[in-house]
């Protein structure tokens, strides 16, 4: 009698749900097939069956990661201020990128050896670069940047997922005010920097901050 097929939509939500709680668990030295089959309380054959092998299943986390981020990001309000808009995108970046740190390593810094993203998962990660080309745009629109939007938001993304990667790792001050302030420090001096006519150099940005500043302290 042949062998009841178990790839179905259900478990292999439930095999991502957690293949992606495993690694921001255990991290990415801890992620194995077999500890992602206990967690979603399957058989490791099982999760062979649904993504062939460990670099398929790393595959799906990707996308997944992407998946996530991108609703976070397309979730933000659109309003009558174009700055202050791309300034909550940025915020939501850094909360992604904190809540989710291994899944965050997954998407940007590719550390597994045995995953090499191909042409259709690299076309998964432009998404979230659309999203903010197209604030960026309204900023060009509204003369309050100047320059390509493209550029802008690989030149963004890359101050932001840095700024992530130090906060995580705990090098970028020892008190919340003092990260806060090196990220608003960042931003604002990008910013500035592709400011269009509209934006004068001593106009107070703003950016969103999910802990409450305080004065500047020496850390």
């Amino acid at each position: 009698m042949p062998r009841i097929k178990q790839r179905t939509p259900q478990l292999r939500a439930r095999v991502l749900a957690a293949a992606v709680d495993v690694l921001s668990d255990s991290g990415v030295s801890g992620f194995t097939t077999r500890r992602v089959a206990e967690q979603a309380h399957t058989s490791v054959p099982a999760v062979y069956e649904l993504f062939t092998d460990k670099a398929g299943l790393i595959r799906a986390v990707y996308f997944e990661g992407f998946r996530r981020l991108g609703r976070a990001l397309a979730a933000v309000p659109e309003t009558a201020e174009p700055i202050a808009d791309l300034q909550r995108l940025v915020a939501v970046f850094r909360r992604f990128c904190l809540n989710y740190p291994a899944l965050a390593r997954v998407m940007f810094s590719r550390p597994f050896q045995d995953f090499e993203p191909g042409p259709e998962e690299l076309a998964a990660a432009p998404t979230v670069r659309e999203i903010f080309v197209r604030k960026i745009s309204r900023c060009v629109d509204a003369d309050e940047l100047s320059g390509d939007a493209t550029d802008i938001a690989h030149v963004l993304l890359a101050l932001a997922q840095g700024l992530a990667v130090q906060e995580g790792g705990r090098w970028l001050g020892h008190s919340a005010a003092s990260v806060d302030r090196r990220w608003e420090t960042g931003v604002r001096a990008l910013l500035r920097g592709f400011a269009g006519p509209r934006l004068a150099p001593d106009t107070p940005l703003g950016l969103p901050r999910d802990a409450a500043a305080g004065p500047p302290d020496p850390t």
